[in-house]
């Protein structure tokens, strides 16, 4: 009969010990009682697509007379694919869409994009890209001839599943912040050079931002550059730039919390890379009330 008690204490130590499952510094501990503290709690509460960080690259900072990208650096790009022509860039910021430019799409039959994800070398087919088709494109009111509102979102068939290749990019918090001055990075598959070849491997480059006014006294009409645009490069030595193909692609920068915002969206230039002419961006913060209306059936991540 002791045997079998020792034996029953033995289990019930042994039961309680692997069923802890709370670290120490997951557990508060009161005068009366002990649990998960709130942040884990909640966090367990959270959706799978809500659990999650927005704009984290998978390495430290380190298009023309950029560099090479580590593998899936920027986990968020994305490429459009036209029936079966490389199009434009993209950036996934939910679960269910992606931005782009609106002259990446405008004009062209929605049932006819591809979208891919966690690419690194757009040339090597194996192993294949995450894919998704587009049921949806909204495209914000864009002319050629004003170049203004140069976004649209494009709703993906199916919800992305996030993983180390595939996660979103963070949206902007402050509406009224200019950036000026701050060294931003631009990534694509864009040509190396002005009459140049597209790149089969995700290239990068760090541009300063401008601010409008010094935009407008370069090389461009000033009347071109608006408010809701804004400008980054190299106008002096035109050693980097965004070029063909780039389109729709991200200009991102670092926030205070060390995650990546999406500030811009390549949008126009004059050539590549020409003295005198910055890049030209969508200014992605004028543009986040347009962007949460239409993405309300979407789920952000909540860090």
């Amino acid at each position: 009969m002791k045997r079998i008690m020792w034996y029953f204490i033995y289990f019930l130590f042994v039961f309680i010990s692997a069923s802890d499952t709370f670290s120490k510094a997951q557990l508060k501990i009161s005068d009366t009682s002990y649990g998960a503290s709130d942040s884990v709690l909640k966090r367990q509460q959270l959706p799978p697509c809500r659990d999650c960080s927005c704009g984290e690259r998978n390495e430290e900072p380190r298009v023309v007379g950029g560099s090479g990208s580590n593998v899936n650096a920027f986990p968020w790009i994305a490429r459009l694919i036209y029936h079966k022509s490389f199009g434009c860039g993209a950036s996934l910021i939910n679960d269910k869409y992606v931005i782009s430019a609106a002259h990446c799409v405008q004009g062209f039959m929605w049932f006819m994009f591809r979208v891919t994800f966690g690419e690194h070398d757009r040339c090597v087919y194996k192993p294949r890209p995450e894919a998704r088709y587009i049921t949806k494109m909204i495209v914000h009111n864009f002319t050629l001839t004003e170049l203004t509102n140069d976004v649209s979102l494009l709703r993906l068939n199916e919800p992305v599943q996030y993983s180390f290749a595939v996660r979103p990019v963070c949206l902007p918090k402050a509406s009224e912040n200019l950036y000026h001055g701050t060294l931003a990075t631009v990534a694509g598959w864009g040509a190396k050079a002005e009459t140049g070849n597209w790149s089969c491997t995700l290239l990068e480059a760090q541009l300063p931002v401008l601010t409008n006014e010094e935009c407008r006294n370069t090389n461009y009409n000033e009347s071109k550059i608006r408010d809701v645009m804004m400008c980054a490069g190299y106008p002096a030595t035109a050693h980097k730039d965004a070029c063909t193909g780039d389109s729709g692609g991200p200009l991102v920068a670092e926030n205070e919390e060390h995650a990546y915002e999406l500030i811009g969206i390549v949008s126009w230039g004059y050539g590549c890379a020409r003295k005198g002419f910055p890049g030209v961006y969508t200014r992605v913060n004028r543009y986040m009330d347009w962007i949460r209306d239409n993405t309300e059936d979407a789920c952000y991540c909540a860090y």
